[in-house]
């Protein structure tokens, strides 16, 4: 006699993991999820099992937790494509209200990676631009600029004349942007730059690091930023290259 085989039973986190995820896709965003204790019973699971199942749906940005208030079905992840544009362009793109705080503007010394990626020579004066990037208010990530100070004389009250950092170039310097190198890659924020998103340290962010040249070829800028791995992800189009004649 053929015996069947048995098809194997669906563990309880992957079984709670589905549940939450089509909670989240059939409730607006802001709803509140139910808590730990109450899906640890429904499930007949233990509380660590649920808290796995939410923080990989917090990861995937599905949901949210708001320390002191709970797990809620998370926002749409704000989009970023990978061009060469602003994050003031990026932003009204979408229909976002983008606004930045600027934490730190001064003149530094360049380390030897800014020298090098800016051309100049090691301990040469660089201005260091800080930001916060926000998004209707809402804290998406955090920047810091290199630029040399020699290239743009006067740059603070250049910068609060026109706000956004790539029209201040163009207006005031005739710098505009010709070609740039982006890589990307998984860490962790610190404790203050946590802080400062107002997310997760434990979360995942993205860290990005931009390298960019002017329409002559020469460089520019170099750019350290961090932003929430939960509210925002990165979109690439590609095409395949021309075939060969």
């Amino acid at each position: 006699m053929t015996q069947v085989a048995r098809a194997p039973k669906e563990p309880k986190h992957y079984r709670l993991k589905q549940h939450l995820s089509a909670f989240a896709a059939s409730m607006p965003p802001g709803t509140v999820v139910p808590t730990e204790r109450a899906l640890a019973a429904e499930f007949e699971t233990s509380r660590t099992t649920v808290r796995q199942a939410i923080a990989e749906l917090v990861v995937e940005g599905r949901l949210e937790r708001t320390q002191g208030k709970g797990t809620f079905v998370a926002f749409p992840k704000l989009v970023q494509p990978l061009r060469l544009t602003s994050y003031t362009e990026d932003m009204q793109a979408q229909g976002f209200r983008p606004t930045s705080r600027t934490l730190r503007l001064a003149t530094v010394k360049a380390d030897a990676l800014v020298a090098d990626k800016l051309g100049l020579e090691e301990g040469a004066k660089v201005l260091l631009l800080e930001r916060l990037r926000l998004s209707d208010d809402e804290p998406m990530g955090l920047e810091a600029t290199h630029l040399d100070a020699a290239r743009f004389p006067g740059f603070r009250k250049a910068l609060e004349r026109h706000g956004s950092l790539y029209s201040t170039l163009a207006a005031e310097y005739g710098v505009e942007p010709g070609s740039a190198e982006q890589t990307i890659e998984t860490a962790f924020a610190t404790p203050e730059e946590a802080a400062l998103l107002t997310s997760d340290p434990a979360l995942p962010a993205l860290l990005m690091f931009r390298h960019t040249w002017d329409v002559d070829g020469a460089p520019f800028e170099w750019v350290r930023a961090v932003y929430r791995g939960d509210r925002y992800k990165l979109v690439a189009h590609l095409s395949r290259p021309e075939p060969r004649s």
